[in-house]
């Protein structure tokens, strides 16, 4: 159906009734699928469900459109492709905390700790508006002020609530012998109405918002280390690069896990704008520019290798977001344990074998 043809809402019904015949596609494509197997069925409902969170997440904002032409971003894009990952994120000052509260979340008791951080960011970045401090919070599950291994467990998009408690399975890392503090990424969370926005329809806010991050994390483990016997970080989809690329710059961590991890996220961005149709296409084909690829290199998780030697990668053998390529080239630059889930990018969520995976994993930490 020619875009012109096709409204914002006729656009989302359109898309949304594509999303079973996208899914049937990309199964058939890969060529693996036993349709009617029952482990066939639940990929299926697994890939949807992608498909189904995907599609929504792109369409549910307004319409694509770089705020400004690519040439305004090619300061940035010449200083950012200087500097480097390891040029770009100077070590953070010390966390200094504001309060630690008690909270609840069903039968979940935990602290939150607020704390405001300023990052260092570079000059181009500082030029564009996105400096400054902002409130940062972190969910806290630990037993008493013990020494004890820490796990820091960083959220996806679009989450960054009380539920990661449940998605992190915080239960099961303490009977490991884990305390686990779940940082909220800006933008995220109770910080979803709060400055900065993130992640953003500009691809440099975005680079911005993920060094914010970055940067908040590792202020978070000078914080934690002194009552730390190690720390270990992991990171699902969104949250992976930000835990690939405290694990590249920082040696504190002895362990790094990434679940359905992303190479880039203004490159994610861009590859599901095609959803918008032509003026989608247009879009994501400008965030995938060499302009913006330079821009977005300060914060690549293919440019990071972690220092720390314990290293395991998850992907999701049909994931629709992340896509499969993506662990497939972080563990060809890291190399360490590869594990796949048979399913979907949502799905692995719910797996029985990336729990044992992981489990296993962070008994070599603890």
């Amino acid at each position: 159906m020619p875009d012109s043809l096709l409204p914002r809402a006729a656009r989302i019904v359109w898309e949304l009734g594509g999303v079973l015949p996208r899914s049937l596609g990309a199964l058939v494509g890969a060529g693996d699928w036993r349709a009617l197997s029952v482990t066939g069925l639940r990929q299926l409902g697994e890939v949807a469900l992608d498909e189904l969170v995907v599609t929504g997440m792109t369409l549910a904002g307004p319409p694509p459109q770089l705020p400004r032409p690519l040439s305004e971003y090619v300061r940035a894009a010449d200083e950012l492709g200087a500097l480097g990952i390891d040029g770009a994120h100077p070590r953070p000052e010390a966390l200094q905390v504001t309060h630690i509260r008690p909270r609840r979340f069903g039968a979940l008791t935990f602290e939150e700790l607020v704390f405001d951080h300023e990052p260092t960011l570079p000059d181009s970045i500082l030029a564009d508006g996105h400096g400054g401090p902002a409130t940062a919070r972190v969910r806290l599950y630990r037993s008493g002020d013990e020494v004890r291994p820490w796990l820091i467990w960083v959220h996806g998009a679009g989450q960054g609530d009380s539920m990661d408690l449940l998605v992190a399975r915080v239960r099961q890392l303490r009977e490991l012998g884990f305390n686990v503090a779940l940082p909220v990424q800006p933008g995220h969370g109770p910080r979803r109405r709060s400055w900065p926005e993130y992640p953003a329809r500009d691809p440099l806010a975005n680079v911005a918002g993920m060094m914010r991050a970055v940067s908040e994390v590792r202020a978070l483990i000078g914080w934690l280390e002194p009552q730390a016997s190690s720390i270990a970080v992991a990171g699902l989809s969104l949250g992976s690069a930000v835990a690939a690329l405290v694990s590249h710059l920082d040696s504190r961590v002895g362990a790094v896990a990434v679940y359905t991890p992303i190479l880039g996220l203004n490159t994610m961005i861009g590859l599901h704008l095609g959803r918008w149709g032509a003026a989608g296409r247009t879009a994501g084909a400008q965030l995938q520019s060499e302009t913006v690829t330079a821009l977005t290199s300060v914060v690549d998780p293919l440019a990071t290798v972690p220092r720390a030697e314990r290293r395991l990668i998850v992907g999701a053998w049909h994931d629709r977001m992340a896509m499969r390529d993506s662990a497939l080239a972080l563990h060809e630059r890291w190399g360490g344990e590869l594990h796949w889930h048979d399913g979907s990018h949502v799905g692995h969520l719910f797996s029985g074998g990336v729990q044992e995976v992981t489990e296993r994993f962070l008994t070599t930490v603890a």
